[in-house]
Protein backbone atom coordinates (compact mmCIF):
# COMPACT_ATOMS: atom_id res chain seq x y z
CA UNK A 1 0.00 0.00 0.00
CA UNK A 2 2.89 2.68 0.92
CA UNK A 3 4.95 3.39 -2.13
CA UNK A 4 8.08 3.62 0.36
CA UNK A 5 8.66 3.14 3.85
CA UNK A 6 9.42 6.16 5.53
CA UNK A 7 6.92 8.23 3.44
CA UNK A 8 5.13 11.17 5.45
CA UNK A 9 1.80 10.11 6.47
CA UNK A 10 -0.55 11.06 3.71
CA UNK A 11 -3.82 13.79 4.12
CA UNK A 12 -6.91 13.85 2.31
CA UNK A 13 -7.84 17.34 3.90
CA UNK A 14 -11.16 17.83 1.99
CA UNK A 15 -13.89 14.50 2.62
CA UNK A 16 -17.87 14.18 4.09
CA UNK A 17 -19.27 11.35 5.44
CA UNK A 18 -22.50 11.21 7.11
CA UNK A 19 -24.75 9.50 10.18
CA UNK A 20 -26.68 6.93 9.56
CA UNK A 21 -29.78 9.18 10.82
CA UNK A 22 -29.09 10.79 7.39
CA UNK A 23 -28.90 7.90 5.18
CA UNK A 24 -32.25 6.96 6.54
CA UNK A 25 -34.11 10.49 6.41
CA UNK A 26 -32.33 11.09 3.18
CA UNK A 27 -35.95 11.59 1.67
CA UNK A 28 -37.02 14.01 4.26
CA UNK A 29 -33.81 15.85 4.05
CA UNK A 30 -33.59 16.60 0.27
CA UNK A 31 -36.48 18.23 1.11
CA UNK A 32 -35.58 19.42 4.25
CA UNK A 33 -32.76 21.35 3.40
CA UNK A 34 -32.39 22.93 -0.36
CA UNK A 35 -28.72 22.48 -0.50
CA UNK A 36 -28.68 18.90 1.04
CA UNK A 37 -31.38 18.98 -1.98
CA UNK A 38 -29.33 20.30 -4.90
CA UNK A 39 -26.69 17.83 -4.40
CA UNK A 40 -28.43 14.80 -3.43
CA UNK A 41 -32.03 14.36 -4.80
CA UNK A 42 -30.64 12.42 -7.41
CA UNK A 43 -30.19 9.01 -5.89
CA UNK A 44 -27.30 8.12 -7.67
CA UNK A 45 -25.58 10.71 -5.90
CA UNK A 46 -23.24 8.98 -3.21
CA UNK A 47 -23.60 9.40 0.61
CA UNK A 48 -20.82 7.96 2.38
CA UNK A 49 -20.26 6.84 6.47
CA UNK A 50 -17.30 6.81 8.32
CA UNK A 51 -16.37 3.22 8.00
CA UNK A 52 -16.95 4.06 3.78
CA UNK A 53 -14.50 6.35 4.29
CA UNK A 54 -11.89 4.11 6.50
CA UNK A 55 -12.12 1.12 4.09
CA UNK A 56 -11.52 3.81 1.27
CA UNK A 57 -8.60 5.01 2.77
CA UNK A 58 -7.11 1.66 4.08
CA UNK A 59 -7.41 1.11 -0.37
CA UNK A 60 -6.00 4.00 -1.05
CA UNK A 61 -3.37 4.29 0.75
CA UNK A 62 -4.76 7.65 2.41
CA UNK A 63 -3.27 7.59 6.27
CA UNK A 64 -5.79 10.61 7.41
CA UNK A 65 -8.74 12.23 6.01
CA UNK A 66 -9.99 15.59 7.30
CA UNK A 67 -14.03 15.32 7.48
CA UNK A 68 -15.92 18.46 6.26
CA UNK A 69 -19.46 19.12 7.72
CA UNK A 70 -22.13 19.44 5.17
CA UNK A 71 -23.49 22.96 5.33
CA UNK A 72 -27.17 22.82 6.67
CA UNK A 73 -29.34 25.71 6.85
CA UNK A 74 -30.66 24.44 10.41
CA UNK A 75 -28.36 24.81 13.72
CA UNK A 76 -29.54 21.42 14.97
CA UNK A 77 -28.77 19.50 11.80
CA UNK A 78 -25.38 21.28 11.81
CA UNK A 79 -24.96 20.59 16.02
CA UNK A 80 -26.05 16.67 15.24
CA UNK A 81 -23.40 16.22 12.06
CA UNK A 82 -21.05 17.89 14.65
CA UNK A 83 -21.63 15.00 17.39
CA UNK A 84 -21.11 12.13 14.56
CA UNK A 85 -17.76 13.42 13.38
CA UNK A 86 -16.90 13.96 16.88
CA UNK A 87 -17.57 10.17 17.48
CA UNK A 88 -16.05 8.96 14.49
CA UNK A 89 -13.09 10.92 15.19
CA UNK A 90 -12.86 9.30 18.76
CA UNK A 91 -13.24 5.47 16.77
CA UNK A 92 -10.70 6.61 14.69
CA UNK A 93 -8.36 8.99 16.69
CA UNK A 94 -5.38 8.18 14.49
CA UNK A 95 -7.43 8.27 10.82
CA UNK A 96 -10.18 10.84 11.29
CA UNK A 97 -9.75 14.73 11.87
CA UNK A 98 -12.76 17.18 11.16
CA UNK A 99 -14.02 20.33 11.19
CA UNK A 100 -17.39 21.58 12.17
CA UNK A 101 -20.10 22.67 10.65
CA UNK A 102 -21.89 25.76 12.03
CA UNK A 103 -24.81 28.14 11.04
CA UNK A 104 -23.73 31.99 10.16
CA UNK A 105 -26.14 33.72 12.15
CA UNK A 106 -27.09 31.69 14.59
CA UNK A 107 -27.36 32.73 18.49
CA UNK A 108 -25.36 29.67 19.47
CA UNK A 109 -23.16 29.26 16.44
CA UNK A 110 -20.10 30.87 18.26
CA UNK A 111 -21.04 28.21 21.60
CA UNK A 112 -21.14 25.83 19.10
CA UNK A 113 -18.01 26.47 17.47
CA UNK A 114 -16.22 26.39 20.88
CA UNK A 115 -17.76 23.18 22.10
CA UNK A 116 -16.35 21.93 18.93
CA UNK A 117 -12.92 22.69 19.24
CA UNK A 118 -12.95 21.87 23.08
CA UNK A 119 -14.09 18.30 21.25
CA UNK A 120 -11.28 18.29 18.89
CA UNK A 121 -12.15 20.04 15.91
CA UNK A 122 -8.96 21.11 13.85
CA UNK A 123 -11.18 24.33 12.22
CA UNK A 124 -14.62 24.80 10.95
CA UNK A 125 -16.19 24.31 7.61
CA UNK A 126 -17.25 23.82 4.78
CA UNK A 127 -19.40 26.79 5.30
CA UNK A 128 -21.27 27.51 1.93
CA UNK A 129 -22.91 30.64 1.39
CA UNK A 130 -25.73 29.76 -1.00
CA UNK A 131 -26.47 26.58 1.39
CA UNK A 132 -26.65 28.60 4.59
CA UNK A 133 -27.65 31.80 3.46
CA UNK A 134 -24.77 34.67 3.76
CA UNK A 135 -22.83 36.93 1.48
CA UNK A 136 -19.46 36.46 1.67
CA UNK A 137 -19.23 40.20 0.32
CA UNK A 138 -21.23 41.33 3.55
CA UNK A 139 -19.09 39.44 6.06
CA UNK A 140 -20.02 41.07 9.58
CA UNK A 141 -22.06 38.35 10.13
CA UNK A 142 -19.46 35.67 10.07
CA UNK A 143 -17.57 37.94 12.60
CA UNK A 144 -18.97 35.95 15.81
CA UNK A 145 -17.02 32.84 14.12
CA UNK A 146 -14.16 34.69 13.23
CA UNK A 147 -13.75 35.80 16.41
CA UNK A 148 -13.43 32.41 18.15
CA UNK A 149 -11.41 30.64 15.01
CA UNK A 150 -8.72 33.38 15.96
CA UNK A 151 -9.16 33.24 19.53
CA UNK A 152 -8.47 28.67 18.92
CA UNK A 153 -5.99 29.62 16.42
CA UNK A 154 -8.36 27.34 13.67
CA UNK A 155 -8.81 27.90 9.86
CA UNK A 156 -12.28 28.40 8.04
CA UNK A 157 -12.77 26.50 4.92
CA UNK A 158 -15.00 28.00 2.66
CA UNK A 159 -17.09 26.49 -0.56
CA UNK A 160 -16.03 28.81 -3.49
CA UNK A 161 -17.44 28.68 -7.13
CA UNK A 162 -16.28 29.85 -10.53
CA UNK A 163 -17.61 33.13 -11.71
CA UNK A 164 -17.77 30.87 -14.99
CA UNK A 165 -17.30 27.99 -16.76
CA UNK A 166 -20.05 25.04 -17.18
CA UNK A 167 -22.84 24.36 -14.45
CA UNK A 168 -23.08 21.50 -12.19
CA UNK A 169 -24.77 20.97 -8.89
CA UNK A 170 -23.49 22.63 -6.20
CA UNK A 171 -22.25 25.75 -8.15
CA UNK A 172 -23.25 28.77 -6.48
CA UNK A 173 -22.31 32.16 -6.21
CA UNK A 174 -19.11 32.79 -3.52
CA UNK A 175 -17.00 33.88 -6.12
CA UNK A 176 -13.32 35.29 -5.76
CA UNK A 177 -14.44 38.65 -6.04
CA UNK A 178 -16.52 37.94 -2.57
CA UNK A 179 -14.12 35.49 -0.60
CA UNK A 180 -11.61 38.96 -1.31
CA UNK A 181 -14.21 41.14 0.39
CA UNK A 182 -14.26 38.78 3.14
CA UNK A 183 -10.45 38.54 3.60
CA UNK A 184 -10.82 42.58 3.63
CA UNK A 185 -12.59 42.61 6.41
CA UNK A 186 -10.66 39.83 8.36
CA UNK A 187 -7.26 40.18 7.45
CA UNK A 188 -6.08 37.68 10.44
CA UNK A 189 -7.97 34.90 10.20
CA UNK A 190 -6.59 31.83 8.40
CA UNK A 191 -8.82 30.43 5.34
CA UNK A 192 -8.66 27.33 3.17
CA UNK A 193 -10.65 28.33 -0.17
CA UNK A 194 -11.72 24.85 -1.40
CA UNK A 195 -12.41 24.02 -4.85
CA UNK A 196 -9.23 25.97 -5.68
CA UNK A 197 -10.85 29.14 -4.32
CA UNK A 198 -13.11 29.34 -7.42
CA UNK A 199 -9.89 30.47 -9.23
CA UNK A 200 -8.66 32.62 -7.05
CA UNK A 201 -5.06 31.50 -7.15
CA UNK A 202 -5.00 33.01 -10.74
CA UNK A 203 -5.87 36.63 -9.88
CA UNK A 204 -2.95 36.61 -7.28
CA UNK A 205 -1.04 37.94 -10.09
CA UNK A 206 -2.03 41.10 -9.28
CA UNK A 207 -0.13 42.56 -6.31
CA UNK A 208 -3.31 43.85 -4.37
CA UNK A 209 -4.64 40.13 -4.39
CA UNK A 210 -1.68 38.67 -3.45
CA UNK A 211 -1.49 41.10 -0.17
CA UNK A 212 -4.83 39.75 0.92
CA UNK A 213 -4.52 35.78 0.17
CA UNK A 214 -1.45 35.41 2.48
CA UNK A 215 -3.26 33.70 5.04
CA UNK A 216 -5.03 31.16 2.36
CA UNK A 217 -5.05 27.73 1.47
CA UNK A 218 -6.18 26.12 -1.67
CA UNK A 219 -7.58 22.98 -1.53
CA UNK A 220 -7.95 20.71 -4.92
CA UNK A 221 -11.49 19.08 -3.90
CA UNK A 222 -13.39 17.95 -6.48
CA UNK A 223 -10.63 19.04 -9.01
CA UNK A 224 -11.24 16.74 -12.18
CA UNK A 225 -14.78 17.69 -11.54
CA UNK A 226 -13.86 21.37 -12.53
CA UNK A 227 -10.77 21.87 -14.14
CA UNK A 228 -7.85 20.01 -16.48
CA UNK A 229 -5.36 18.30 -14.25
CA UNK A 230 -2.72 20.84 -15.26
CA UNK A 231 -4.52 22.93 -12.26
CA UNK A 232 -2.40 21.68 -9.62
CA UNK A 233 1.04 22.82 -10.87
CA UNK A 234 -1.27 26.04 -12.05
CA UNK A 235 -1.43 26.95 -8.63
CA UNK A 236 1.90 25.50 -7.37
CA UNK A 237 3.39 28.18 -9.36
CA UNK A 238 1.15 31.17 -9.57
CA UNK A 239 0.63 30.51 -4.89
CA UNK A 240 3.59 28.42 -3.95
CA UNK A 241 3.70 24.57 -2.54
CA UNK A 242 3.01 25.80 0.98
CA UNK A 243 -0.71 26.75 0.25
CA UNK A 244 -1.84 23.59 -1.58
CA UNK A 245 -4.01 21.04 0.16
CA UNK A 246 -4.58 17.74 -1.91
CA UNK A 247 -7.99 16.90 -1.52
CA UNK A 248 -10.20 14.71 -2.94
CA UNK A 249 -14.35 15.44 -1.91
CA UNK A 250 -14.60 11.98 -1.30
CA UNK A 251 -16.93 10.70 -2.36
CA UNK A 252 -17.49 13.18 -5.28
CA UNK A 253 -14.02 11.62 -6.38
CA UNK A 254 -12.00 9.05 -5.51
CA UNK A 255 -9.47 8.57 -3.09
CA UNK A 256 -6.86 6.42 -4.73
CA UNK A 257 -7.86 7.44 -8.59
CA UNK A 258 -7.14 11.45 -7.36
CA UNK A 259 -3.90 10.77 -5.31
CA UNK A 260 -2.57 8.55 -7.85
CA UNK A 261 -2.67 11.34 -10.96
CA UNK A 262 -1.26 13.65 -8.09
CA UNK A 263 1.88 11.39 -7.85
CA UNK A 264 2.12 10.79 -11.49
CA UNK A 265 2.53 14.59 -11.79
CA UNK A 266 6.48 13.84 -10.78
CA UNK A 267 6.81 16.83 -8.58
CA UNK A 268 9.85 17.33 -7.00
CA UNK A 269 9.59 15.46 -3.33
CA UNK A 270 9.35 18.37 -1.44
CA UNK A 271 6.86 19.99 -3.15
CA UNK A 272 4.87 16.32 -2.92
CA UNK A 273 5.30 16.10 0.68
CA UNK A 274 3.76 19.96 1.10
CA UNK A 275 1.09 19.26 -0.86
CA UNK A 276 0.22 15.48 0.65
CA UNK A 277 1.32 15.91 4.26
CA UNK A 278 2.97 19.00 5.81
CA UNK A 279 0.96 21.35 4.47
CA UNK A 280 -2.16 19.63 6.44
CA UNK A 281 -0.40 18.44 9.44
CA UNK A 282 0.45 22.22 9.65
CA UNK A 283 -3.00 24.00 8.69
CA UNK A 284 -4.41 21.76 11.40
CA UNK A 285 -1.76 21.26 13.93
CA UNK A 286 -2.20 17.35 13.40
CA UNK A 287 0.52 15.86 15.73
CA UNK A 288 1.64 12.48 14.93
CA UNK A 289 1.88 9.41 17.08
CA UNK A 290 5.86 9.98 17.30
CA UNK A 291 5.76 13.60 18.33
CA UNK A 292 3.11 13.45 20.76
Amino acid sequence: MNDQIDRPPIVDSHVHVFSPTVFEQRETLVKRDRWFGELYANPRADLASAEDLISSMDHSGIDVSVLCGFPWSDHQLCVDHNDYMAVAAAEYPDRIKWLATILPGASSAPEEAEQCFRAGAVGIGELNADGQGFDLAEPDVLAPIVEVCEAWDRPIMFHCSEPVGHMYPGKGTATPDRLLRFLERFPGVRVIAAHWGGGLPFYELMPEVEKLTRNVLYDSAASTYLYQFPVFRNVIELAGARRVLFASDFPVLGQERLLKRVKRLQLAWDTRNLILSENAHREFQIVRRNES
